[in-house]
């Protein structure tokens, strides 16, 4: 959908919805989310240019490790 309407500048998450900044408690990927998306807006060089971030399944799993620690 975002390359097809090409906005000046886009950030992908491939994040389930309600998820925009990944996996609840992550804090160092939901911080580096933010971090790499403000300097995206920054640093973009063209329009309609995306900036493909993180991959959910990693970071799901790093949240389930996260979750886990958090129990114990």
């Amino acid at each position: 959908m975002t390359e097809h309407i090409k906005p000046l500048r886009a950030v992908f998450v491939p994040f389930r919805m309600g998820h925009h900044f990944g996996v609840p408690f992550h804090v160092n990927a939901q911080r580096r989310i933010i971090a790499e998306a403000l300097d995206f807006v920054r640093t973009a060089t063209h329009s309609g240019q995306i900036l493909d971030l993180l991959r959910w399944a990693d970071l799901r799993r790093e949240g389930a490790q996260i979750e886990k620690q958090q129990k114990s």
